[in-house]
């Protein structure tokens, strides 16, 4: 192996990985690195700000299931990453994230856009590192993917000062490493499987829900084999939508504050849950201490912190959901033939048919349900979703059914405002065959509305509906709801025109007012090669129903009726 600059070998060790995009933005701390980047095979994205290109990794490696990359600056350029990189970790997204730093002999001097990402990101990563010597890259680079890959998956960062990247030596590119004290594959307990197939087998109403564990981990298939065994019933998560095809008959859709009525029903007469690649986030819980309070639990995660912290487990199962399920699914059928349809789904049944045979409420305006199921008809069932955050998440959540994993991608932990639609740019580069559709709110989009700039100058053509009321959409619900309308601080007003926004970045612009306007544009839209913005305008009055308060009970679910 020749001499080579710390920079060389940052992007032969990416390579390495198969690194084939990076999102983010350059700047003087970075330098060297983008300067070998211009002679390399790896595309780079260009952003329009440092926080989009975290969602974008996020978008790539939620849609695809491979590694997310996003390189930026020190200083700004690094602080604007936080958000991306707390957004990663929350929801335990797999990316890598390189920031320059000043040179070696400033670091604690204050030099100019000096900033300890390092301190500052210890607690929203994985693992963080600062590379004093170029023959450290290698390593810590084949480190960086191997942690951020394997067990609970999450954001890595990688800080290189300036004179590190352009010192010279000859590297040693390790084919695998080893870290110690991490040993991240977990095979199932067999006794603990053992007594976890004869609790569900006890069960006469037993219910599956389903986390993003299950996705991360490519487990829908031994998801299904579990519940189509024991005919149970499956809820998901937030992040868990798309684990199961929501029109599967075992489907019961979200479950938690913004979830099904059936759902948020069957859980409280439940006798038996089978939790499996999930946190116990109060959004899907509700009050924890009064969650599934009847039921016996069974909790699989990859993550032996998050068994008993928020919901206390019964039986306890340390493995990624598919070891899990699949293990769990051979006990089963070692134990009992597959179940015929039982008196628990007679109730299932006439809880879907009663909650889902109401009448749509006639309306002359464009109704978000009645949108969603529109724009489900439309769209191929591969089409990728993303969502902002909001009620346009919500509305997306309930209403627009999901047939494939990794095909409904969202901000769950942090609730980025903002997110959809540079993961939306970030998921159409990783599968650039199928639509992908941002789910917006206007609020939301406003965020990051500047990476139409991204989209348009680098050729990735998405589609964003914005569902457009002028306001912040959940929070004067929540004004209207709990604080006597009084809103504050959420009206939006009437700028910008979204169809003038779009033209002026090259984008395509389109604004509907009835619902065959709205089949035409979205027929359209799909088909096109350019980023096109569907403005929807909506009532500012629309909720979202059900909901569940804030810190109260499933059993306290608000319908709005």
């Amino acid at each position: 192996m020749n001499m080579m600059t710390g920079a060389q070998i940052l992007v032969e060790a990416l390579k390495k990985e198969g690194v084939d995009v990076i999102f983010g933005l350059p700047g003087g701390a970075i330098l060297p690195v983008f300067d070998v980047l211009y002679d390399s095979d790896i595309r780079f994205i260009l952003v329009r700000h440092e926080q989009c290109s975290a969602h974008m990794a996020e978008g790539y490696a939620k849609a695809s299931g491979r590694v997310g990359v996003c390189m930026v600056t020190s200083g700004p350029g690094a602080t604007n990453l936080v958000t991306g990189i707390t957004d990663a970790y929350m929801d335990s997204v797999p990316i890598v994230a390189f920031t320059g730093q000043v040179p070696r002999s400033m670091i604690g001097k204050d030099g100019f856009q000096e900033a300890d990402i390092i301190g500052i990101t210890m607690p929203i990563t994985k693992y963080n590192v600062q590379i004093r010597s170029a023959k450290e890259i290698p390593y810590e680079v084949k480190k960086a993917f191997f942690l951020a890959s394997t067990g609970r998956t999450g954001p890595v960062l990688i800080d290189l000062p300036k004179d590190t990247q352009t010192e010279t030596t000859v590297p040693e590119f390790p084919e695998k490493v080893s870290v110690r004290g991490y040993h991240p594959d977990h095979e199932p307990h067999p006794l603990q499987v053992k007594k976890a197939a004869q609790l569900l087998l006890k069960g006469e109403k037993p219910l599956i829900l389903a986390g993003g564990g299950v996705i991360s981990s490519n487990a829908s298939p031994e998801l299904m084999a579990v519940a189509e065994h024991l005919v149970a019933p499956v809820a998901t998560s937030l992040m868990g939508k798309g684990a199961i095809p929501e029109n599967h008959p075992l489907s019961l859709g979200v479950l938690g504050m913004h979830g099904t009525r059936e759902a948020n029903k069957l859980i409280l007469e439940a006798d038996l849950l089978l939790a499996v690649g999930l946190r116990f986030s109060d959004r899907t819980t509700g009050k924890f201490d009064e969650f599934a309070s009847d039921c016996k639990i069974i909790h699989i995660d990859i993550d032996a912190a998050e068994i008993g912290k928020n919901v206390p487990a019964d039986i306890p199962l340390v493995t990624d959901a598919k070891r899990g399920l699949k293990d769990l699914y051979k006990a089963l059928t070692e134990l009992s033939d597959k179940k015929d349809n039982t008196t628990w789904m007679k109730r299932v049944q006439e809880l879907r048919d009663l909650f889902r045979s109401e009448p749509e409420v006639k309306d002359s305006n464009l109704k978000p349900p009645k949108l969603m199921k529109e724009l489900r008809s439309l769209l191929p069932p591969d089409t990728i979703v993303t969502t902002e955050v909001g009620q346009n998440q919500m509305w997306a959540s309930l209403f627009f059914k999901v047939y494939k994993p990794r095909t409904f991608i969202t901000s769950g932990g942090l609730g980025t405002m903002g997110f959809g639609f540079p993961a939306a740019i970030g998921a159409k580069v990783a599968v650039p065959n199928v639509p992908v559709v941002d789910i917006a709110g206007d609020g939301s989009f406003i965020m990051t509305e500047q990476e139409l700039a991204c989209s348009v100058t680098e050729e990735i053509p998405v589609v964003v509906l914005v569902l457009n009321n002028r306001m912040l959409g959940m929070v004067a619900q929540w004004q209207r709801l709990f604080y006597q309308r009084r809103y504050s601080a959420v009206e939006l007003g009437d700028v910008p025109d979204f169809v003038k926004l779009a033209e002026a970045y090259g984008a395509q612009g389109m604004r509907v007012q009835s619902y065959e306007e709205f089949r035409k544009a979205v027929n359209e839209a799909v088909k096109s090669e350019v980023t096109t913005v569907i403005d929807v305008p909506i009532s500012p009055e629309e909720n979202v129903f059900p909901m569940v308060p804030a810190g109260k009970s499933l059993r306290e679910t608000i319908t709005g009726e």
